[in-house]
């Protein structure tokens, strides 16, 4: 399970086209694990996110990616943040987690939410659907790719997915964890309870007790043992040797994607005794684990691994 996850947020960096696109991604994963990361993450997207950059910026296929990054990697768990279940059908969603489970030895991780970029769906012809449409859709994925992916044939027939007998085959190699992402508190927090290994929420940092405190509600009123779930908590971090180098990148990084601006009041910038503190305590609202991207310079070489050398004692020892 994850508890400190490195994401790959953007592809656009200073330089790089897309015959160099591969190997700095994979700097960053090797950095990621070499350095105390347990899971490295990418986005399931196809254009890039309103906050990150523009819709034409570049934006490698997740799973794709993923069976890739694991050819580089040893150790760490892969998986997206998060799948979005309206790209797929989920017996498609099964082989394909599972297919990544097989080419890594037994390191995928299936991570998964309702979708919510409605851009993206209307240009590629993906149906958006509403809100409620897109959790019931969510719902009976779930009901249909877990099944498959502990060894059964599952057969359903609902009202937006239909398998019978669904083979797969070959099967994972270990057991694969199912991570639901989104801190909804009546129905995100309950298809957790219900059906996951772990939970990763974005939300204020003085709102993650009360996501919890839904989490637990759910699991006690289900019947589910609350300590089988790891939470996580979603970051953006900017860090550099020294707070002035975070800030420089950080500005470097909005003057060459605008759209950064957006969310450079959220990141957590400075050097490793800037961020350390501020991951503790995030960690003492009750949280299990991390997971962080860094938007503005994860493709500067050492920065994830000064990251990840930060956070790990801090995660371990929580």
């Amino acid at each position: 399970m994850t508890r400190l996850g490195y994401q790959v947020p953007n592809f656009t960096y200073p330089g790089v086209g897309s015959d160099g696109l591969f190997e700095a991604v994979a700097a960053q994963a090797v950095e990621a694990e070499e350095s105390g990361f347990d899971t490295v993450l990418v986005m399931d997207h196809f254009y890039q996110l309103p906050m990150l950059g523009a819709p034409d910026n570049a934006m490698i296929e997740c799973y794709t990616l993923l069976a890739a990054l694991s050819q580089r990697t040893s150790r760490v768990r892969l998986s997206a943040l998060v799948t979005g279940n309206t790209y797929r059908h989920p017996s498609l969603l099964a082989k394909t987690v599972t297919a990544l489970d097989v080419v890594s030895g037994g390191r995928a991780q299936l991570g998964i939410g309702a979708g919510w970029f409605e851009l993206e769906h209307d240009s590629l012809g993906f149906e958006f659907g509403t809100f409620t449409e897109r959790f019931e859709k969510l719902e009976e994925a779930l009901r249909i790719v877990i099944p498959m992916l502990r060894g059964e044939r599952p057969s359903l027939e609902g009202t937006w997915y239909s398998v019978h007998e669904a083979i797969n085959s070959p099967a994972p190699v270990g057991r694969i964890p199912v991570m639901i992402g989104g801190g909804g508190e009546k129905k995100t927090l309950r298809m957790v309870a219900q059906y996951a290994d772990e939970s990763n929420i974005i939300c204020a940092p003085d709102e993650i007790p009360r996501k919890l405190a839904a989490l637990d509600e759910h699991c006690e009123r289900l019947g589910r043992d609350r300590s089988e779930i790891t939470v996580t908590y979603q970051t953006s971090a900017v860090i550099a040797p020294t707070k002035e180098q975070a800030q420089a990148e950080l500005d470097a990084a909005v003057a060459a994607i605008p759209e950064l601006a957006a969310r450079a009041g959220g990141v957590i910038l400075g050097s490793p005794d800037e961020v350390r503190p501020i991951y503790e305590r995030i960690l003492a609202s009750g949280v299990d684990g991390v997971t962080v991207n860094l938007p503005a310079n994860g493709h500067v070489p050492g920065r994830v691994a000064l990251l990840g050398e930060t956070l790990a004692p801090v995660v371990n020892r929580s």
